[in-house]
């Protein structure tokens, strides 16, 4: 693990972007989890001023004793939960300035279990790689938590999505990509519980609604969802307004695509929202060196409880 304290050029980036949006709460994505929030609170520490930090075991690195992608190999990192190279590689976090509460966590629940549940199948039928396989398989690569901010009455439903992509024929990361989506709209049907009545769905879904070669269909069913307003974060390319929030290179990979959200519910009002793109100013370097995901922000008008 990187020293925070030592100021790596990404980190250091990624800290002047945070501050110059200064959010009152703030998902962060890849980042690696320890017990103690050892790198959570030095990262809090490079930013300043005083922030409460959440933060839960992911499920990424997390290995199972079963060949969970099918490549005849026991122990690799697409046998663990979710893709790592060990356990709390590449977790999520939560940065507030006000008080968190964690609500209810379904990062333990096995993809099976989700109620119209698409599992990958081989050519013959039969479930991929077995059917054993789904007798531990968790839905999340990450994380799904639900994590409630009392003084803004307000519930966080965050998550990170695997990458539909890096897996054969049976689609098994398109399959699970698809459902980790989905579990939130079957969340907001009630059939886990109660539902907040204000909350913001937050996170990387790691699938653009417009592009890429994968079925797009769960990411433009969550968008069109009435219980949800998109206020589409964008910002200005030339003389032309651009919604992506993540540059991959053209040559290797699929170019600019909008793969971060932030969609909060009907019942709130949205002030304003964007995505920190490079631009000509001193920020534009930093936001380059912080890596190809870009911060994306939406205001909410505040109701104080």
């Amino acid at each position: 693990m990187r020293d925070i304290r030592r100021g790596e050029p990404e980190i250091n980036a990624a800290a002047d972007v945070i501050r110059a949006v200064a959010p009152d709460i703030l998902l962060l994505t890849n980042f690696d989890y320890d017990a103690d929030l050892i790198a959570l609170a030095a990262f809090a520490d490079l930013l300043g001023d005083d922030w409460q930090l959440f933060a839960r075991v992911p499920n990424a690195g997390q290995m199972t004793p079963m060949d969970l992608n099918g490549d005849g190999r026991l122990g690799g990192r697409d046998d663990a939960q979710g893709y790592g190279r060990f356990a709390g590689d590449g977790g999520m976090a939560i940065l507030s300035r006000t008080p968190l509460v964690a609500d209810r966590d379904f990062s333990s629940l096995l993809w099976r279990d989700l109620p119209g549940a698409r599992l990958p199948v081989n050519a013959d039928g039969a479930l991929f790689p077995d059917k054993a396989a789904y007798d531990i398989q968790r839905l999340s690569s990450n994380g799904h938590w639900v994590v409630s901010v009392p003084r803004y009455d307000l519930s966080l439903l965050v998550f990170d999505a695997t990458p539909p992509v890096f897996d054969g024929p049976e689609d098994r990361n398109g399959l699970r990509n698809g459902d980790e989506i989905r579990l939130w709209s079957r969340y907001l049907d009630g059939v886990f519980g109660d539902v907040p009545a204000r909350f913001a769905i937050m996170g990387n879904a790691n699938l653009d609604p417009d592009r890429g070669e994968r079925d797009r269909r769960a990411i433009i069913d969550l968008l069109a969802d009435p219980r949800l307003q998109d206020p589409e974060p964008g910002w200005m390319d030339a003389d032309r307004r651009r919604v992506e929030t993540v540059s991959w290179p053209d040559e290797t990979g699929p170019g600019a695509m909008r793969v971060s959200y932030i969609l909060p519910s009907r019942n709130l009002t949205v002030m304003d929202a964007g995505v920190l793109w490079p631009d000509d100013g001193a920020l534009g370097e930093s936001v380059d060196i912080a890596g190809p995901h870009r911060l994306i922000w939406v205001d909410i008008e505040p109701t104080e409880h």
